[in-house]
């Protein structure tokens, strides 16, 4: 109906190319036109200006020698003011738009190595971008964004980039576990000397408390007991602690404790030992 009384409609966000006995006219805005066919006016078509996203996989190589698949996402759209240029210029805008992506990413990413592409996503994106808007601008196209969404290498190199890391992170938790076992045996060492040094202030005050009463009991003895010597009180107390240690060691069932020689006899001897040992240290 339209048609026969020469009337079009053009929707929202998109423009219609006329044309008078096959020659561009004009470009008509959304609306309703009037297009007298009969004088040589027909519609070569519409042109949308929304929008438009453009996912791009290329296969190529890094510096390194990985193959990756480089995946870009454009976001394009065409120009009011050039519907022209972008309805006549090209004839096919995605293998326009991809064969610039494949030129671009194909001649950046070789240059970086695996992980520098990674890091320089960014830079590739806007690379391509720039080179685009610099292309599709003559054919009436406005590049709005550019983005690389993924970069994906090989599955073999994936899992070997997982192993690695996984690797450096077991290496710093292996040398955080020595340093923590370090400071334990360090603590522990530092406890024992500490142990050891209050068990020696033990052992040698003890001493001193037994030397101090053996003294008393020597001098006791002799003003009490007219005649006596001191060697003669010593031998009696040696006798005495000697019998009081075998009753000890009977009082005890799992005892392995051995005197050799043994006897009372032998009490003798170790004073004689003790004393002997004690001149030559001073004389000495």
């Amino acid at each position: 109906m339209g048609n026969l009384l020469c009337c079009v409609q053009v929707d929202q966000s998109t423009v219609a190319i006329k044309e008078r006995f096959g020659k561009f006219d004009e470009v008509l805005e959304p609306g309703c036109h009037c297009l007298p066919w009969f004088l040589g006016s027909q519609l070569a078509g519409h042109l949308t200006l929304r929008l438009q996203q453009l996912d791009v996989k290329c296969e190529t190589k890094t510096k390194d020698n990985v193959f990756v698949n480089v995946v870009a996402s454009i976001q394009y759209r065409a120009l009011a003011n050039k519907a022209n240029d972008a309805f006549y210029k090209l004839s096919n805008t995605r293998s326009q738009i991809q064969a610039y992506v494949f030129d671009v990413i194909r001649a950046s990413v070789p240059k970086l190595n695996l992980d520098d592409a990674f890091e320089q996503k960014n830079d590739i994106a806007k690379a391509v971008e720039d080179e685009l808007e610099k292309a599709m601008s003559a054919y009436g196209y406005e590049i709005v964004q550019t983005l690389i969404v993924d970069i994906e290498p090989d599955a073999q190199v994936k899992r070997a980039m997982n192993e690695i890391n996984a690797a450096a992170r077991m290496r710093v938790a292996a040398n955080e576990k020595a340093e923590a076992e370090k400071i334990l045996q360090i603590k522990k060492a530092e406890g024992e000397a500490e142990a050891k040094y209050l068990s020696g202030l033990g052992i040698a005050r003890q001493r001193q408390a037994i030397v101090d009463g053996l003294r008393d009991s020597v001098l006791g003895f002799s003003v009490n007991v007219p005649g006596t010597t001191a060697k003669d009180v010593m031998d009696m107390v040696l006798v005495t602690q000697y019998f009081d240690t075998m009753k000890e060691i009977g009082a005890s069932s799992k005892s392995s404790a051995v005197f050799i020689p043994h006897g009372p006899g032998a009490v003798r001897d170790v004073a004689t030992q003790i004393r002997d040992g004690l001149l030559q240290a001073n004389l000495s």
